[in-house]
């Protein structure tokens, strides 16, 4: 049985709706890729299954259990968490101020603030300094270090490169080994098609909210996500 599985999951802004009938499903381990261009329905699927859209309970299931729809609270405590586009620190907080903050789901397990500053040793020198201060890349490690904290069995990332230099990228995803080594799975929105598929067990293409091509990276041809990507 699959970790984590959709079937025919629609999720709407108000009336509109943005995903059409995905299914998706999610192994313990696994790296999953979700590659579109911008607005084919990624981040809000990523939405949905943290809890922050409404959705069917048996349109979304986790380790067997239908949480469609369920609070973002309560998903959280089950063990989905999610590093949201943006990273969304607080402001008045300190970084590790901020990094406690992922202890409120009240999950155990290896993580840290020892093991996170270990990770990102960037956020040690800077703990006691308010998240206003850092840099794009160092938020983005204070949003996973977060993250890390719920000690989670899944991990979502909404665009983990989005306005960040390649050097500041690299070292990112360099750190991806050490999260995903010892069981979290993790799906990763990203529109760097090359990135995508060198860290993903398999990838998922969404176009215009529907799944538009779904493989192991060594089996798709480039021609097939150009057209699953672009539509063509």
């Amino acid at each position: 049985m699959s970790l984590l599985t959709t079937h025919g999951l629609d999720a709407f802004y108000g009336d509109f709706q943005a995903v059409f009938g995905i299914d998706f499903r999610l192994d313990d381990g696994e790296t999953i890729a979700i590659i579109g261009a911008n607005g084919a329905g990624k981040s809000t699927f990523l939405r949905a299954l943290a809890g922050l859209l409404p959705a069917n309970p048996e349109a979304v299931r986790f380790d067997g259990r239908a949480i469609g729809g369920l609070p973002a609270n309560k998903i959280a405590k089950l063990g989905i968490a999610m590093v949201p586009e943006g990273r969304h620190l607080f402001r008045s907080c300190t970084v590790e101020e901020n990094l406690r903050l992922g202890t409120l789901s009240r999950r155990r397990g290896r993580w840290d603030l020892a093991r996170v500053y270990d990770l990102f040793p960037a956020l040690r020198a800077r703990r006691r300094s308010p998240s206003t201060a850092l840099s794009g890349g160092e938020q983005q490690m204070a949003a996973i270090g977060r993250a890390l904290m719920a000690n989670p069995r899944i991990i979502l990332f909404d665009e983990i490169s989005l306005g960040l230099a390649p050097a500041i990228i690299k070292d990112l995803y360099r750190a991806l080994p050490a999260i995903t080594g010892e069981g979290t799975a993790a799906v990763v929105v990203e529109q760097d098609i090359n990135q995508a598929l060198a860290v993903s067990t398999r990838v998922y293409c969404f176009q215009e909210g529907r799944v538009s091509l779904e493989g192991r990276p060594r089996d798709l041809g480039r021609e097939q996500i150009t057209a699953a990507y672009f539509g063509v």
